[in-house]
């Protein structure tokens, strides 16, 4: 008997051992790896990535202790492919919930308004988020209809890439960056205004088409709604736009001052010979802009010239307006005058 009791005091001691064995290996499982570490790696979960697949990586970069106990506590929760940047001092848990989470590797891209195709295609490829530049352009200019929008899309896109600052995940293709900033000009252009667009009776498209030529136009936010007037009466009235920026689109480059052999272009952009809008929109406004296309100022200005400061002087009357130009001229020159008297720095 005595002989039993001690067996049974034996395989309660073992079973004792075995337990407390287990919980300090579950807790040294579950714990980071090495909770000093500071600097990441980049980890990139592929499409349709299983927490086992992802387990067999983990464990080949020395940032989890078990696969088995990491696939355990996913709970089979789908695992969000992207580019992730995971740390050793991060524990299992705190792995899978950045996973679960979609907590990638993102690059801050900031398009600032009027900001153009070419300029949007050629920052990307400068932070490296897309590869080959011309690819993009291609596909922002004549695949336009094959994205998803609650509006019909052109197939050149240009007017319709919303300028924001975004956050692309690493790795994300050109049509995911392509969509996404044309879901964001659905979400704060097309959505929100549609009933204004609507009362305008004019088109979405004509509305980004005249947003874009005020956004390169105005400098001051107080000159977009009667810039916006004055393209409007130049419609009405079957004039020529005479656009400075439409022409710069053309050339494809900008100019701080056109001269008049740059008004001869031969271009469907170039308002000084073509009448009515640009075919399409010559730069991806911003709200204000758009704001200002949609509420212009109701007034018989059909003329404006820049001044010093940036805002711009209107005119009813092409007299009235080079009268305006002469004064300009003369405020340019005097601050150009005061400028060169200052001593250099």
């Amino acid at each position: 008997m005595r002989g039993f009791l001690r067996a049974i005091r034996a395989l309660f001691v073992i079973a004792l051992l075995l337990v407390i064995a287990g919980a300090l290996w579950w807790r040294w499982a579950i714990s980071p790896v090495d909770s000093a570490a500071r600097t990441p790696q980049r980890i990139t979960v592929g499409v349709g990535a299983t927490p086992r697949t992802i387990a067999r990586q983990l464990i080949h970069a020395g940032l989890i202790r078990s696969p088995r106990v990491f696939t355990y506590l996913s709970h089979g929760e789908p695992i969000k492919p992207g580019v992730y940047d995971i740390a050793a001092s991060e524990s299992p848990g705190q792995i899978l919930k950045r996973l679960t989470h979609g907590d990638f590797v993102t690059l801050r891209i900031t398009f600032p308004e009027g900001f153009t195709l070419k300029q949007i295609a050629h920052r990307l490829a400068r932070v490296g988020a897309i590869k080959d530049e011309e690819a993009f352009l291609t596909l922002v200019t004549t695949q336009g209809t094959t994205f998803k929008a609650s509006f019909p899309l052109p197939a050149y896109l240009e007017g319709y890439l919303f300028p924001d600052t975004y956050r692309f995940p690493v790795g994300a293709t050109d049509r995911e960056i392509v969509q996404v900033m044309i879901t964001t000009f659905d979400k704060r252009v097309a959505l929100p205004l549609a009933d204004d667009v609507k009362a305008s009776k004019r088109s979405l498209a004509d509305i980004v088409n005249v947003a874009a030529m005020v956004e390169r136009e105005a400098e001051t936010d107080g000159d977009r709604a009667p810039i916006a007037g004055v393209i409007y009466n130049h419609l009405a009235k079957n004039m020529h736009l005479e656009i400075d920026a439409t022409v710069q689109y053309a050339q494809g480059v900008h100019k701080t001052r056109l001269m008049f052999h740059d008004l001869t272009i031969n271009s469907p952009y170039n308002t000084y010979k073509i009448a009515g809008l640009p075919p399409t929109p010559i730069c991806n406004p911003g709200l204000p802009s758009i704001q200002a296309a949609l509420h212009p100022a109701t007034l018989d200005y059909l003329f404006y010239v820049a001044t010093p400061d940036r805002s711009h002087v209107f005119a009813r009357t092409f007299a009235e307006h080079e009268h305006n130009i002469a004064i300009e001229k003369r405020a340019f020159a005097a601050k150009k005058a005061a400028a060169a008297k200052l001593p250099s720095p």
